[in-house]
């Protein structure tokens, strides 16, 4: 037996090691087309941040308004230039983006690293750090119902700066093109993906130029660039920048997605595009907007579209709706991401998952999440009717998140990298400082609408945690149901009466090889027949991105060699296609002692019905939000790569 054949036997084959950002985008030259698609599609939402976030800042109907004055104006700018270098460049792009889960970003990859470096001391503390950062996940969710109607109304809203007699239209105009956004995306973004890169690239050139050319008419506003005037307005003038944070939060909307899309794309690639061009184009877009307040304190109403001269007025309105479109689908692919993700965790049921792409892995269209999705986002825009309402409620989400990614990134700097604790609690607590400063701001918006995202957030953390503690139980009930799988297959071998054995090869699908499939169990009990050739499956997700093919089945005939029963694990990472056939397909003759068809073969799944049962196992409304999640549940075939007309599915019934 060769030693590559005698890993596929039984011996366990470690995942490898996680690299700080060790994808293959950061080895060698940065491609082009990568930081091209890079602008498409990491930077929407914080690339159209310009169009609401300083008008907020200023409205007089906020419930804490304030006042447009000129120290007021440089303090804010200042206040948002150095907001964005602090929490953009410096926690993200400097310092977060290092950490990678094989190159993945994001608050899940951050959860995965936590299990695998917390340890058996730290366990509790990995534990509490590991729900807070599935709890900023769980906010994501808010965050992807709340941008699309923010982006897109606050686009449309340049309809009425452009021709006051469209006002009314604004919401009618806006929930159309919300519906057609979501209607088209089964349908994938791979052709529109294309366009993406040049129509942000655009984007940021244009409101780089609408900056230049009010920033050249009163050069004045470049003062704000000095730290001091933000400075400044905070410790001089604190009751009124308390409050403003709570709007200059908007500046930096969109920060999580450059961490977030790190895996399609890769560190450097990002880095570039957020250094080389949307920093610039927002700081030129700020300064511009400041400039003009400066000068025209009727500008507050719309400070962005007033940049642009009146003939420029509906063409800018028109690219603004094609950025924030773009940045709205973002947000929605990033949510088909984190449930599926969640899915791969056990975090939440497994959900059907169409991949729109062939060339791009990570374009994914999940429908039950999308149709989700898409009555939220029009219930919100009917509600609140206007992108300066929304605002209330858009920051929470994100400086939640956005504290939770910084406590988890240096909690692990100090575990996995053993950084000093000196530098751990300095800096860490510096930008925590900052970070919790937003977040009080913020909480002055409660009663405002900051409750939605929050509320979104608890319902849906509710949902995850309740998920995987009824898996728990539900595990634990199987393994009782089934029984050991090798003490099962002894008795095969001495059956009475004697099992038939029909030719041809019977997969069954579990969960591993320490029980018995419940199919296989009442296929031998009820029909005492067994097939030519069994193979006993489970799937395996692994705490990374993604498994190779070299490394994605191990083998193991059960002691059993020349009997025709093989067990097969498949390993997946949480981003992979879970497709049993194609990891079928790797399996040699001499795995299952002669060549087996894996077209031809009867696929075996054991369909479980959960009841409510009088153990104290969960409360008894727990127990009832289980279940109901469990209906969402894909169907398992499809969810498996399988062919129907090949299923067999035979059903058992577990209390929780």
């Amino acid at each position: 037996m060769d030693s590559a054949h005698a890993v596929d036997r039984g011996q366990p084959v470690r995942a490898k090691e996680p690299a700080a950002a060790g994808h293959a985008f950061d080895r060698g030259p940065v491609r082009t087309a990568l930081i091209v698609g890079a602008l498409g599609v990491v930077f929407g939402d914080i690339g159209t941040s310009p169009i609401y976030a300083l008008q907020t800042v200023f409205n007089p109907d906020d419930p804490h308004p304030v006042p447009l004055t000129s120290a007021n104006v440089y303090g804010v700018v200042s206040l948002i230039f150095w907001s964005v270098m602090i929490i953009v460049t410096l926690t993200y792009v400097t310092l977060v983006m290092r950490v990678g889960n094989d190159g993945e970003g994001g608050v899940m990859a951050l959860i995965t690293l936590l299990r695998r470096f917390g340890g058996s001391r730290r366990r509790k503390t990995a534990l509490v750090l590991a729900a807070a950062g599935i709890f900023g996940a769980a906010l994501f969710f808010g965050d992807s119902m709340i941008t699309p109607a923010i982006s897109v109304l606050s686009a449309v809203e340049g309809l009425g700066v452009a021709e006051p007699g469209l006002k009314e239209f604004v919401v009618p105009i806006t929930a159309v093109i919300i519906v057609l956004l979501f209607m088209v995306q089964r349908r994938g973004t791979a052709v529109v993906g294309r366009l993406f890169g040049p129509v942000m690239i655009a984007w940021f050139v244009v409101i780089g130029a609408l900056g230049v050319k009010a920033i050249a008419e009163h050069p004045e506003i470049l003062k704000a660039l000095s730290p001091t005037y933000a400075l400044t307005f905070v410790a001089g003038h604190f009751h009124i920048a308390f409050f403003a944070l709570a709007a200059v939060v908007l500046a930096f909307t969109g920060a999580e997605a450059l961490y977030a899309d790190m895996g399609h794309f890769g560190r450097r690639a990002i880095t570039r595009g957020w250094l080389g061009l949307v920093l610039p184009a927002l700081t030129l877009c700020y300064l511009g907007q400041g400039a003009l307040l400066l000068h025209d304190s009727t500008a507050y109403r719309s400070p962005f579209f007033l940049l642009a001269p009146g003939w420029a007025q509906f063409p800018l309105v028109a690219l603004a709706t094609a950025a924030t479109v773009i940045a709205a689908q973002s947000v929605i692919t990033g949510a088909y991401s984190v449930a599926n993700q969640a899915g791969q965790l056990g975090y939440l049921p497994r959900m059907r998952v169409a991949h729109t792409s062939e060339a791009t892995i990570g374009q994914i269209y999940v429908p039950w999440i999308n149709w989700v999705l898409m009555v939220a986002v029009l219930v919100l825009v009917f509600a609140f009717r206007s992108s300066a309402a929304l605002a209330y409620a858009y920051g929470m989400a994100v400086i939640i998140t956005i504290t939770i990614t910084t406590l988890l990134f240096f909690y692990l700097a100090r575990v996995r990298w053993k950084t000093p604790l000196w530098i751990v609690i300095t800096g860490g607590g510096l930008l925590l400082i900052v970070d919790l400063l937003f977040l009080a701001a913020n909480l002055t918006k409660l009663v405002h609408g900051a409750w939605v995202p929050l509320l979104i957030g608890l319902l849906a953390f509710t949902i995850m945690t309740t998920w995987q503690r009824g898996r728990q139980v539900v595990t634990a009930e199987r393994v009782k149901a089934e029984g050991p799988l090798r003490a099962f297959v002894d008795k095969l071998a001495n059956h009475q009466p004697p099992l038939l054995r029909v030719p041809g090869t019977a997969v069954f699908l579990n969960r591993g090889k320490q029980t018995a499939p419940l199919a296989l169990r009442a296929n031998v009990e009820h029909n005492h027949v067994r097939h030519e050739h069994v193979v006993i499956m489970s799937i395996e997700t692994l705490p990374v991105p993604r498994v190779p093919d070299s490394e994605r089945i191990m083998v193991d005939d059960l002691g059993y060699s020349g009997d025709g029963i093989t067990h097969v694990s498949a390993r997946f990472g949480y981003m992979d296609v879970p497709d049993v056939r194609a990891a079928l397909r790797l399996l040699k003759p001499k795995d299952t002692e002669g060549e087996i068809s894996i077209e031809d073969a009867s696929y075996f799944l054991s369909k479980i019905e959960l009841t409510r049962g009088p153990a104290p196992t969960m409360a008894v409304w727990r127990k009832r939000l289980f279940i109901a999640t469990s209906y969402i549940t894909a169907d398992a075939a499809e969810y498996f790569g399988l062919s129907r007309d090949r299923t067999v599915i035979m059903g058992s019934r577990i209390e929780v």
